[in-house]
């Protein structure tokens, strides 16, 4: 599994020790070994590119777009359409065509919050305390046979997420998630790698995700990610709605 993390061997320099860890010493190794915080702040957008695979080998074309601090757009496109979620820093907004539906609407509870999340530039770890996010070590724990470090980040909106860090490298190769949805209790996890370097930052390019227990899986595989392109701000803000004709 660590063979697939890095597809470039230099970041064997950076190997911790596995005794006396907290989680601020664990989020400084992973920001050291990722590229570090110069290289991160200098990043002011990103463009993702690749194609979700549902079940029964389901495929559809994604991009996400962001843009700091807090600007963010998903775009899934299959069958000529494209399905979009948005988030301006204030607004949430989706249009779906895919039932008919053309013009955009608000977004419900469940879905700012996962939009929400999906806008934070550089992630839960990175001044997590000024976001009003907590994080605490929880020991290390086995991901696929391997020990790996599980740090529990506590979202101020209440989700609960559980990184699990490659002893070697300090970067996330799993993420299990708990979201009360509609008063019940969801878990869902999900494995990441595939590390390849953008603009001096390791970046995952792969994510496989399912609710806990179920073998049905989505994945995500990014051929392309883009730092610091052209990004306007009129993306992420909601169209207006076209007003119709007087009888219509």
């Amino acid at each position: 599994m660590k063979q697939a993390l890095f597809s470039i061997a230099a970041l064997l320099f950076f190997v911790g020790s596995a005794s006396s860890q907290t989680a601020d010493e664990i989020i400084a190794k992973y920001v050291k070994a990722v590229g570090g915080a110069d290289k991160m702040a200098a990043m002011t957008t990103l463009r993702r590119t690749g194609k979700f695979i549902g079940g029964g080998g389901f495929e559809a074309k994604v991009v996400q777009e962001n843009k700091r601090p807090n600007k963010v757009r998903e775009d899934f496109i299959i069958m000529g359409m494209t399905g979009i979620t948005a988030y301006d820093g204030s607004n949430g907004w989706k249009i779906q065509p895919f039932g008919g539906k053309k013009d955009p609407e608000a977004l419900g509870e469940e879905e700012m919050k996962g939009i929400v999340e999906d806008a934070d530039f550089d992630g839960p770890f990175i001044d997590y305390k000024a976001k009003g996010n907590t994080v605490e070590y929880m020991g290390m724990e086995p991901v696929e046979g391997t020990d790996a470090y599980k740090l529990k980040v506590t979202l101020k909106n209440g989700d609960v997420f559980f990184y699990y860090f490659d002893t070697d490298y300090y970067v996330p190769i799993k993420i299990d998630t708990k979201r009360l949805i509609r008063g019940e209790e969801i878990e869902y996890e999900t494995s990441i790698g595939d590390y390849k370097e953008v603009s001096g930052v390791y970046m995952p390019f792969y994510n496989e995700s399912n609710l806990k227990g179920s073998q049905d899986k989505q994945k995500t595989q990014y051929d392309v990610i883009e730092a610091n392109v052209a990004v306007s701000d009129s993306l992420f803000q909601e169209p207006a709605v076209a007003s119709k004709p007087a009888g219509h």
